[in-house]
């Protein structure tokens, strides 16, 4: 099928932006024409000039922190169509990624397009995120974009990061009532703020943000409680 004239142009200078390489470039083309062609997509931003920006950008904009551009064990949870786990996948190819998501519809999805755009340093894993033991305390790097409240995902993130990990959660406008629920339950699972990136990921993108946190002490007794606990009863209240 292929990509228009202008969304390749626009691909290219995001390639560019972030010094990747042709392969990566076609990789991340691909994935594009997957989600613009495949009716199973799990998202509404199919088309693939509005997906560049809404997806592929907001994603890859997390290479600007260190922490994102290192090799490792990174894991994206709930990783739904694959954002930011798959793209980043394609900018870190020495990362090892692990897609977490419940949904079996969306674990099909994400295989066959894992496959299709030739990512073989990502692999999908269906479990929600507080029951995946066998990840726990093992990996580097914690992805969560449009996931659940900051208190809910520090919890689903905690225990699965080994100490000096560190978490990355996307979120638009900031809010202190939100920020300072956060920090107290990131006090609960030994975990502390680290840093509030301001990015600007496409031209004209507004209020987006990259909470990074750290594990600095190991996650208390107790951690993960039982599926849908953390939403139902969140820390930091």
């Amino acid at each position: 099928m292929g990509l228009d004239e202008r969304t390749h142009t626009a691909l290219e200078a995001l390639v560019r932006r972030y010094g990747l390489a042709e392969r990566q470039l076609r990789q991340l083309a691909a994935v594009l024409e997957i989600l613009e062609g495949d009716e199973r997509a799990p998202t509404a931003v199919r088309e693939a000039r509005r997906a560049l920006d809404t997806h592929i950008a907001d994603s890859l904009v997390a290479l600007e922190l260190e922490s994102v551009g290192s090799t490792g064990a990174i894991v994206d949870i709930g990783a739904g169509a694959g954002f930011p786990g798959a793209a980043l996948a394609i900018a870190v190819p020495g990362g090892d990624f692990r897609l977490v998501e419940s949904q079996s519809r969306k674990c099909a999805f994400l295989a066959d397009l894992l496959r299709r755009a030739g990512l073989t340093n990502a692999h999908v894993v269906e479990a929600r995120a507080e029951a995946w033991a066998d990840g726990l305390g093992g990996n580097d790097l914690v992805l969560a974009r449009a996931l659940a409240p900051q208190p809910v995902v520090l919890e689903y993130a905690a225990p699965l990061l080994r100490l000096g990990g560190s978490l990355v959660d996307w979120r638009g406008k900031r809010s202190a009532a939100e920020e300072t629920a956060a920090a107290r339950a990131a006090e609960q699972l030994g975990m502390q703020p680290a840093e509030v990136r301001r990015v600007e990921p496409f031209a004209g993108a507004r209020d987006r943000h990259l909470h990074v946190f750290v594990k600095t002490s190991a996650t208390p007794a107790g951690f993960p409680r039982r599926e849908g606990m953390a939403r139902k009863r969140p820390l930091g209240g």
